[in-house]
């Protein structure tokens, strides 16, 4: 999954990209409200976290200028501003949550997941299709109820699968959830991914749709 942070404060900013990174995710940093307004509107996120005291443009104008464009990306707003007008401010600008500072990572991580599960309609926290059981909170895989263990990006591959059942995933789209900017990218990469998830799994879990990309196919409990 792929998440653009929002934040100016340079060590604020590299631990939560770095503990972002550790459970998973893809994650673009900028530091100002001109370049996340650019980067919300030329690209495509799975959520937004955004800090509001940013210099060039305010975050809360980077959020009414998002809402305004239609652009449904699930965005939570990272501040030290903690009054209720604040909050109600934030939300009704069409802010989906709200953590103020100091917050513990551990949250940030939590909501960020609620609001991901929200965003594609799914209510449960584990991820269950047929034999196949994914827990994103202990980032643990169980298959034919044993367990597997996967590689960060291993797991972030079939968990983008398993968010999107039924759906072909072109190569991409795939790319684009499990790499942040500056990543580097085999040419061959996502194949490498698919190829060890079916070693791990079961060589029928995924299924290649020439010319396409990749499906994942229910396996039988």
């Amino acid at each position: 999954m792929r998440v653009l942070l929002v934040e100016d404060d340079a060590l604020l900013g590299d631990g939560i990209r770095a503990g972002l990174a550790q459970i998973g995710f893809a994650v673009d940093w900028v530091k100002d409200g001109r370049e996340a307004e650019l980067a919300v509107s030329d690209q495509s996120y799975d959520a937004v976290i955004l800090d509001l005291g940013l210099p060039r443009l305010p975050g809360l104008d980077v959020l009414r200028r998002a809402r305004a464009a239609k652009n449904p990306v699930p965005i939570l707003i990272l501040t030290a501003r903690d009054t209720v007008p604040d909050r109600i401010a934030g939300l009704d600008a069409g802010a989906d949550d709200y953590l103020v500072k100091p917050f513990d990572l551990g949250e940030l991580q939590a909501r960020l997941r609620a609001l991901l599960r929200r965003a594609v309609g799914q209510g449960e926290t584990v991820i269950e299709q047929g034999a196949l059981r994914l827990d994103p909170i202990g980032h643990s895989v169980h298959f034919n109820g044993r367990p597997v263990e996967l590689s960060a990006r291993e797991f972030a591959v079939l968990q983008e699968l398993l968010r999107y059942p039924g759906r072909v995933l072109s190569k991409p789209i795939l790319e684009e959830k499990i790499y942040g900017w500056g990543d580097e990218i085999d040419s061959n990469a996502i194949e490498v991914y698919v190829h060890h998830l079916r070693r791990k799994l079961d060589p029928k879990l995924i299924r290649t749709v020439r010319g396409v990309g990749y499906m994942l196919v229910k396996a039988a409990p």
